[in-house]
């Protein structure tokens, strides 16, 4: 299966604060905020949520194709998704503005407060899925948090083309009005969120959790600790607990693992609860450094933490993929 990943392409520059933002914020004081926190760390990191998703299903032996627009300052951060198995060759490179960058700092309790600049992301809206997906014969596009008109206009084509669609609008739910989050998911194949994005779905497109399956083939919510739920119509959701974990060290790209290993699992061919495992288990490797792109990810560690999370069935069905 050819997947093709559109989104966002940045540069992360990760902080950590060692207290709490709870404890700085005033409640009767919200509108006239004027904070700022000494952090103790500083780690710049590559990332931005389609080259995160890439980098993943590149560890696990996929060629993912990866759809974004960076600027002029990408051919490193290219030459390293390269050696992980990412196909670039899709990827546009603005002439006028930077590669986008976040910028982000993770409280005590894994709070986060972050900023993001669009750069050379503002033009992915130019970027024709349609075209490529009849030159390179992609199966599946994921479309992930982008330009909101990139991601409109890239969930138009799969429509107009009968091309199945993953719909993760991720943070850019908060900017997108209904009508834009309607013609983004509607007749997706897939349809990614956490639970609050779940609830902000609901709330700006004006449908029911019923009449959104209604719409997509499969619903994924993503729920932290507890794991993950998948829903489809008229059948009975399925519930996967959260894999093991050593140690926690940042949140930051866990979504995105997640969804490396789930889409992953599918084009192998497992069915759904496979998929969750393996996208939880490849997950919690993410969540163990510092950085969306830092985990090492080998066949042997990710069967133990399959077979230590979900048995060794689910290992020895997953290992013929790998």
């Amino acid at each position: 299966m050819r997947i093709a990943v559109t989104g966002s392409i940045a540069t992360d520059h990760l902080m950590t604060f060692e207290g709490r933002f709870a404890e700085q914020l005033i409640a009767d004081q919200l509108e006239q905020v004027s904070l700022s926190f000494l952090v103790e760390e500083l780690d710049v990191r590559r990332g931005g949520v389609a080259a995160n998703i890439s980098f993943g299903m590149g560890r696990l032996g996929l060629r993912p194709l990866l759809v974004g627009s960076a600027g002029a300052d990408f051919d490193e951060y290219r030459s390293w998704l390269e050696r992980h198995g990412v196909d670039t060759t899709c990827v546009r490179i603005s002439d006028r503005r930077h590669t986008a960058r976040f910028v982000c700092t993770t409280d005590r309790d894994q709070n986060q407060i972050a900023s993001f600049y669009a750069g050379a992301m503002a033009e992915a809206r130019e970027i024709d899925l349609a075209g490529l997906a009849e030159e390179k014969g992609i199966d599946l596009a994921l479309i992930g948090a982008d330009d909101p008109q990139a991601m409109i206009r890239h969930s138009a084509a799969c429509r107009d083309r009968g091309l199945p669609f993953a719909a993760d609008p991720s943070q850019q739910l908060a900017r997108m009005d209904g009508e834009d989050v309607r013609h983004l998911i509607d007749g997706a194949a897939y349809l990614f969120t956490n639970e609050y994005e779940k609830a902000l779905a609901e709330q700006k497109t004006g449908w029911s959790d019923e009449e959104i399956l209604d719409r997509v083939g499969i619903r994924v919510t993503t729920l932290g600790a507890k794991g993950v739920r998948i829903d489809r119509k008229g059948e009975p959701p399925i519930s996967v607990g959260a894999a093991e974990v050593a140690a926690k060290a940042d949140p930051t790209g866990v979504g995105d693992a997640f969804r490396a290993g789930f889409l992953a699992a599918v084009a192998w061919g497992l069915p759904l609860e496979r998929a969750a495992q393996v996208g939880n288990a490849t997950a919690v490797h993410s969540l163990e450094v510092n950085g969306p792109q830092e985990y090492e990810l080998t066949k042997a560690g990710l069967l133990a933490r399959i077979s230590a999370s979900y048995g060794e069935q689910s290992a020895a069905e997953v290992e013929p993929h790998l």
